[in-house]
């Protein structure tokens, strides 16, 4: 049987000026379904200029948390217009849930947007990047124990995926690093040849070549061309996934993610890496060989032979060393970054953008301290 509705829910809600001077009266049961309508009446009143108002509620007779609300509002933007408001006759269970609902709701208005000190802007960015530093930490951690995981069985690891993005990584990338490559070693060798050639050193710019090339700048430019060419890539894939919620589906079926796009992407970036290095190597070299040749004339031969000497096998394998903690560095910051995409093609878009930013920034840092250690060690 339906129940039937009692005349306290049923009557009409409504606010109304009052017989004298100064007065509004509420009446009905100020409800939820009535909050409509009552938003209307409370919007049709006609301005009180009144120093003081009487609000007499003696006529509600039901009210819960959105009538009592709305009261509560009513009364504060009446206060705001400066009018000293008085409520009367409200039944104490209805006048219990008002001051309730008073001491708990802020009082509404124009929000005055303060504007931001510098203190206070450098602390938020301070905290934001210390967060998000533990976060990739912790993705790290996750990342080595399901790279353990694959070599205690190596039934886990995929090759196919592994094998596709060394092709998408490595072999696509030669064209842009051996080019770019290339291209330095030309500006070296005739910046460093217009200096030599005062001194009649002009030999020495073949140690000035390979040296940079072999040690710092090869591995450098390919991972900066890298990160922002693959780094970005791995981010945009693993952040759409995200959004179609593709993640959340192999999750679903038992496949781990991180076996499945994040262990892939590292070690197939670990091998091309430093493949791409000895590229980039042999590129700005011929770069060099090509400048010095019109600009000092030293030829093929005298430049090939010169180089033996002036790069050791120390210096050309500390180049070689640097690329795989470069590749880790790249791959795991353009998938973390693609992990932390929330669910909107905006999202995805400022990763992306953030794991380019980070991946360099963090390679060169790297760098320096690769630098500072191998200083240390005399080498």
């Amino acid at each position: 049987m339906t129940p039937t509705p009692t005349p306290q829910a049923d009557a009409r809600a409504d606010i109304e000026p009052g017989a004298a001077p100064g007065e509004l009266r509420c009446s009905g049961g100020w409800v939820l379904h009535a909050l409509t309508a009552l938003e209307r009446r409370v919007a049709a009143l006609p301005a009180a200029h009144e120093r003081e108002l009487r609000v007499d509620a003696s006529a509600v007779t039901a009210m819960d948390t959105s009538g009592a609300w709305l009261l509560v509002r009513t009364l504060r933007a009446l206060e705001a217009r400066g009018a000293a408001v008085r409520l009367e006759g409200l039944r104490p269970e209805f006048d219990a849930l008002v001051k309730l609902i008073a001491a708990r709701v802020r009082a509404e208005g124009p929000v005055q947007a303060r504007p931001t000190g510098l203190l206070e802007r450098v602390g938020r960015s301070a905290w934001e990047e210390t967060v998000s530093a533990f976060g990739l930490l912790a993705f790290v951690g996750e990342g080595a124990l399901a790279l353990a995981r694959a070599l205690a069985d190596p039934r886990r690891i995929r090759w196919r995926p592994i094998l596709y993005n060394i092709q998408t990584a490595g072999f696509e990338a030669l064209p842009i690093t051996g080019l770019l490559s290339f291209l330095m070693g030309i500006v070296i060798a005739y910046q460093g040849a217009t200096q030599l050639e005062r001194f009649g050193a002009n030999i020495y710019v073949v140690d000035l070549v390979g040296l940079s090339m072999a040690r710092e700048l090869s591995p450098l430019i390919t991972a900066i061309i890298v990160a922002g060419r693959s780094g970005s890539a791995y981010a945009a894939q693993i952040g759409t996934m995200k959004v179609t919620e593709e993640i959340d589906a192999l999750r679903t079926i038992g496949v781990g993610p991180l076996d499945l796009l994040v262990l892939p992407k590292v070690i197939a970036l670990m091998i091309a890496l430093p493949l791409l290095t000895v590229y980039t190597d042999v590129m700005g070299v011929f770069g060099g060989m090509v400048m010095a040749e019109p600009k000092l004339g030293i030829s093929f031969g005298t430049f090939v032979e010169r180089l033996g000497y002036a790069v050791s096998l120390s210096s050309y394998l500390i180049g070689i060393g640097k690329a795989p903690v470069f590749a880790v560095i790249i791959a795991l910051v353009g998938c973390y970054q693609g992990f932390q995409v929330t669910g909107s093609a905006e999202s995805v878009g400022r990763r992306t953008t953030v794991s380019v930013v980070q991946s360099i920034f963090l390679v060169i840092l790297v760098d320096a301290l690769f630098s500072v250690v191998f200083n240390w060690l005399k080498l």
